[in-house]
């Protein structure tokens, strides 16, 4: 006869291999797809070269070109233009005049931002090409005959100058091997939390602790020595490059393990989907978070991977600017985790309560405790009875 409760478990395991994996593989294509399907430019801060009337009819060409699609900021000169870039207050700037666009960029803070500007710089150049000049001079225009025979004086061609202010490595130049990097270090994070949090092993919490932040820091060790010693990925600064590293990893395990640690298995599912399926995707590393849309990136750059990404780019390109509010997220994310990992309730692991005989067994029954049935041997010599005992009993 078929047992009831078996049935019930095969039709769950069908539902589950038919309904809930496939909903659940279907969500994580979508958060990794759909932003890259939604890439454009909105608030992007860049900057305008001084205040002529040639830098006007620039940010009114942009501005038409792309509504909302960039915060424009205006600087004296391209020194200040320059300065503000690799302060990363604004990802380029444009300086017009009235026969040359020059486009100030940094690869280094996305190329695919970087690609962006320099096509803008392109078009504004192009439009420039094609409006008649009321105040150009003579000399310097050229002129086309329309069909009434009369010669129209237009623009002389205007031309493009491309600058990479902060350029990418020279090992990587499109940023490939960089963006990928985030990906597996989220995976490596994940993976410390579940060797700390669930090997079975009873330790103090300190020891915990210990663990915890060793393995940080020698696996963020191991990923720069990788990025950068094999790579040329990561090119400056490289102790601040490998503390921003660990540290990143630092707040993915210590959110892992701390979850694990006050729900349980459980835990590593939330923390996993967390970092995986919602912090990659909606970090803006191989693009920016301006590109992507806000809700996305807000989301994105209050979670490790999207402030690790942040910070990872200001210590290798921009020496360490503007990252005080990716350091601080990653210290939120790493204090909340600890804070849960020693305050958090110990849940018994399988093996200790296999000992304790306390889990229930096959059929459901309480399993008695194991008990040790070998007979003790004892060191000392063994008591024999007095010979008057058989004496006494014979009378």
């Amino acid at each position: 006869m078929m047992n009831p409760s078996a049935g019930l478990l095969s039709w769950r395991r069908t539902v589950i291999v038919t309904v809930a994996l496939p909903l659940m593989i279907s969500l994580a294509v979508m958060a990794y797809a759909w932003p890259a399907s939604r890439i454009a430019p909105r608030d992007l801060p860049v900057g305008v070269v001084g205040t002529s009337t040639a830098s006007q009819h620039a940010i009114e060409g942009l501005t038409r070109n792309k509504p909302g699609g960039f915060d424009f900021h205006l600087y004296p000169d391209q020194a200040s233009a320059r300065a503000a870039i690799k302060s990363r207050e604004v990802y380029g700037a444009f300086a017009v005049t009235a026969g040359n666009v020059t486009v100030l960029e940094a690869s280094a803070a996305s190329t695919s931002v970087a690609q962006m500007l320099t096509t803008a710089g392109q078009q504004l150049a192009d439009h420039a090409s094609k409006s008649p000049t009321g105040n150009a001079a003579p000399s310097s225009a050229t002129s086309h005959r329309t069909t009434a025979g009369k010669r129209v004086a237009t623009a002389p061609r205007v031309g493009v100058r491309t600058v990479d202010v902060v350029p990418s490595s020279a090992d990587d130049p499109r940023g490939v091997v960089f963006n990928s990097a985030l990906l597996p270090l989220t995976i490596c994070s994940i993976l410390i939390a579940v060797l700390i949090a669930m090997s079975g092993i009873q330790m103090p919490v300190w020891r915990r602790l210990v663990d915890l932040f060793a393995a940080c820091a020698a696996t963020g060790l191991a990923a720069y020595l990788v990025a950068q010693g094999l790579l040329g990925a990561l090119p400056h600064d490289p102790v601040s490059t490998w503390a921003a590293l660990s540290l990143t990893m630092l707040a993915i395990s210590a959110t892992g393990v701390g979850l694990i640690t006050l729900i349980g298995s459980p835990g590593l599912g939330v923390s996993a989907a967390l970092m995986v399926f919602v912090g990659n995707p909606f970090s803006g590393i191989t693009s920016a978070p301006e590109l992507l849309p806000k809700a996305v990136a807000d989301i994105g750059q209050w979670l490790p991977p999207g402030a690790g990404a942040s910070l990872l780019r200001g210590t290798a390109y921009f020496d360490g600017n503007g990252s005080g509010g990716s350091i601080a997220v990653l210290v939120l994310w790493c204090a909340l985790g600890l804070t849960a990992v020693v305050f958090g309730r110990r849940t018994p692991t399988p093996t200790v309560e296999l000992i304790a005989g306390d889990g229930p067994g096959a059929d459901g029954t309480s399993t008695p405790p194991v008990v040790n049935e070998t007979p003790a041997v004892s060191s000392a010599p063994a008591h024999h009875p007095h010979p008057h005992g058989r004496h006494t009993a014979h009378e």
